[in-house]
């Protein structure tokens, strides 16, 4: 017999690598402790080691009979951008479980000028939608649901209110070691409600003696893009992180838009005039620090962290584009201390804990004070009464605790029981500026909400793992109500939320490097901060908002195989949908033909669906890979709202939601260029989305106003790293056909664009 490890380079087991002889039948794969065992007749073989993101291994043995060896390997990744998604360790522990999970390896991207939102296009089913350039509102959607249907996690603490600066288009792809996507049913550790998924941002944990990690990158719209990360753990577990990032564009682009005419008052939509964004300057600076220790006999992991972050943006349209504004703008700050504990084997054998908690204090001011309104063409005219949306200067004090903890007991090698508690309690206090003495609203808008999950996990061998849970959603909201027609009167009012879903998991391994995963849920998803309470300027909220409920069922079958230097993978999911008490997003007229957004409680909605990913990889020298998704996300109510008169929308997709898009990529790489351990890289990808209505289909469909035409972006990209990545540098050009791009209820976004990044790495 021959047994060992399979290791990564850090020293990580890589569980469900395969192992075999070759030139023979013999094989097996490693645990989930990266354990393997093969049993042979005596000979001389060649053991083949291999797991997808690893480049392959092999090494020469003489088995002896009645003899046992041990091999212990480590395998080196692979350098292919074909792996962004991966299912190597520790990614393969999201792959290999029993959730419709994903994870995207984003150390293949440090070198662009990505940014995270950027690397979930990878992913099947994964879309990013932007309102417009740097720091513009930006939204996920995933097979089907979009916005606040997918949460998103920092390194497991959930990211609700904690301001722009650290949403995914504004943070570096190199802030994260890997991006985890949990679609539709999502495991109780993170104690999330949510119906469309869950994205987990994973910082990196890896124990380098010391590192230096910068970089800078300029590009069009004088865009001006810097990160800085160092760290350092010492022998005798010491650890510290510092991350330094920001980010400044101009954002003066051109769009296609109608513009008004101040001599007539009046709007022709039918002509677009070719104009220049002037009022949409965006920077953000952010510095997170984590200091404490790992490796200790009391803590694997005890960090305390600390974040501070400033934004400020002009804002130079409101939810539709023919709205433009010429001195609106908004700024703020968020300081976010934090304490993260881990400890394996807490106590006793096989008991896992872990804690994080934070404090969140956000400021944000919003400030529309302009005398004049503005066309798309920098054109003035006198206001009746100050404000372009409306007279304001207001902050917003939002203060956002979170504390969550989850218990793992492990009985045994097939039996595990999780335990998991998240607590989150958010207070909005808001001030007007405008007056002498800044003024404060007589009643707080307050919510807290509290999850308990608790799920059983049975692995009886490697080949099949089932996974059963239950889950408590508790919520409470308190805030004023207007009492009066002209909302000049308000009282405080209050309620309360209670509800309990449940669901299971299961996959299967089937031979020849077959997946199966199935999962359902009786899922529930309650309000957030932003569709309760707004953002107290553009966005209007419904503190009387129901919960959402949804029967939520996902199918998976996927294969991975290695044959020689060739490396498939490819990946089908169905996905299935029965929501009620939906919350959609709708567009308000305001008077002074001003718009805003609001939140209501639609009624039911179905969701039918599938994706499909493929990826190939020869060698060191190619890889190629793409993903399409298509969704019918209809209506489901045969009358319409609060009433017997039949629904005009009955079975029509709904409004502002792509429902078919798709994302390819090819890469080549030249190795030894220059010398031995320099590479180039040479990346082309795209993005094509298929049109969709942003009002009622069957409304939608007769006229072109109401539609978000096909658009197609091609996007290119060289790399040329010197001395094992030591020394980088890059050169982009983005959308090159300068292809008309828009999203959220038409608004246009940049056209060709060209960005330039160097960056440097010292230390292990």
């Amino acid at each position: 017999m021959v047994s060992g490890k399979v290791l990564s380079l850090d020293g990580e087991p890589i569980d469900y690598a395969t192992v075999f002889l070759k030139g023979t039948k013999i094989s097996c794969s490693t645990n989930e402790k990266g354990l393997y065992h093969l049993h042979a007749p005596q000979g001389e073989y060649t053991i083949v080691f291999s797991s997808v993101g690893f480049e392959k291994k092999e090494v020469k043995v003489n088995i002896v009979s009645g003899d046992r060896k041990k091999l212990n390997v480590k395998l080196n990744p692979s350098s292919q951008l074909a792996e962004v998604i991966v299912v190597s360790n520790p990614l393969s522990k999201v792959k290999n479980s029993a959730f419709n999970a994903t994870a995207v390896n984003t150390q293949e991207l440090v070198n662009t000028t990505k940014t995270l939102s950027e690397a979930l296009n990878k992913a099947p089913g994964m879309k990013i939608r932007e309102s417009g350039g740097v720091g513009s509102e930006m939204a996920v959607t995933m097979d089907g649901f979009s916005g606040k249907h997918v949460k998103v996690f920092i390194d497991g603490v959930p990211q609700e209110g904690v301001g722009s600066s650290f949403g995914l288009n504004n943070i570096p792809v190199n802030f994260a070691e890997r991006i985890e996507i949990y679609r539709g049913v999502v495991p109780v550790g993170f104690g999330a409600d949510a119906i469309g998924g869950v994205i987990n941002i994973v910082t990196p944990r890896r124990q380098r003696k010391w590192f230096v990690d910068a970089s800078y990158s300029f590009g069009s719209f004088n865009t001006h893009k810097s990160d800085v990360n160092f760290g350092q753990t010492l022998r005798n577990g010491f650890k510290y992180d510092i991350n330094v990032f920001q980010n400044y564009s101009d954002n003066d682009y051109w769009v296609d838009t109608p513009v008004e005419d101040f001599v007539t008052g009046s709007i022709n939509r039918k002509k677009k005039e070719h104009v220049k964004r002037f009022n949409d300057t965006y920077h953000n600076e952010a510095v997170v620090g984590k200091v404490g220790f790992v490796n200790k006999s009391w803590a694997d992991r005890l960090m305390v962290g600390f974040t501070y972050s400033h934004m400020y943006k002009d804002i130079q349209t409101g939810v539709r584009q023919e709205i433009v504004y010429g001195q609106k703008h908004r700024h703020g700050y968020s300081l976010m201390p934090s304490l993260e504990y881990s400890k394996r084997n807490l106590l006793v054998k096989g008991l896992d804990m872990t804690i994080n908690a934070n404090y969140n204090r956000n400021r944000t001011t919003n400030v529309d004070t302009a005398s004049v309104k503005y066309n798309w063409v920098g054109e003035t005219a006198p206001l009746n009464a100050p404000g372009e949306q409306f007279l304001q200067n207001s902050c917003a004090i939002n203060n956002n605790w979170s504390a969550s903890a989850t218990v793992n007991y492990r009985l045994g090698s097939p039996h595990v029981i999780t335990v998991n508690n998240v607590f989150n309690t958010f207070n909005r206090i808001n001030e007007n500026l405008l007056t002498d003495v800044p003024q404060k609203d007589e009643f707080s808008k307050v919510t807290s909400k509290n999850i308990v999950g608790l799920s059983y996990r049975y692995t009886p061998n490697a080949k099949f793992n089932l996974t059963a849970f239950g889950k408590y959603y508790h919520q409470y909201v308190s805030g004023p109500i207007a009492t009066t027609a002209s909302q000049d009167v308000y009282q405080l009012t209050s309620h309360s939320i209670d509800n309990f879903g449940y669901g299971a998991a299961g996959t299967w391994f089937i031979p020849w490097g077959f997946q199966m995963k199935a999962s359902y849920e009786k899922a529930y998803r309650l309000p957030t901060i932003e569709e309760m309470f707004g953002d107290e300027d553009l966005e209007m909220g419904d503190m009387t908002l129901k919960p959402e409920s949804s029967h939520n069922l996902n199918l998976n079958l996927s294969y991975n195989a290695v044959f020689g230097n060739n490396t498939i993978y490819a990946e089908a999911g169905f996905i299935y949908r029965d929501t009620r008490d939906y919350i959609q997003r709708n567009i308000l007229a305001l008077s002074g033909g001003k718009s805003a957004a609001t939140y209501i409680n639609y009624g039911k909605v179905a969701t039918k669906g599938f994706n499909v990913s493929v990826r190939y990889g020869f060698s060191k020298w190619f890889s190629l890979g793409g993903n399409f998704t298509q969704m019918n996300v209809r209506d489901n109510m045969p009358t319409a709202q609060g009433s017997t008169v039949p629904n005009v929308a009955y079975k029509e997709r709904m409004p502002n939601l792509p429902y078919m898009f798709a994302d390819s990529d090819a890469n080549f790489y030249w190795h030894g260029l220059g010398r031995e351990s320099n590479v180039l890289t040479v990346t082309y990808d795209n993005q094509y989305t298929h049109s969709f209505c942003y009002y009622t289909a069957n409304i939608g469909s007769n006229n072109s106003d109401y539609m978000v035409p096909d658009q197609f972006a091609h996007n290119l990209t060289i790399t040329y790293a010197i001395r094992k990545g030591r020394y980088n540098f890059s050169f982009e050009c983005r959308n090159f056909t300068n292809a008309r791009l828009y999203d959220n209820f038409s608004l246009q976004k940049a056209g060709r664009a060209f960005y330039g990044k160097v960056r440097i790495y010292f230390g292990n």
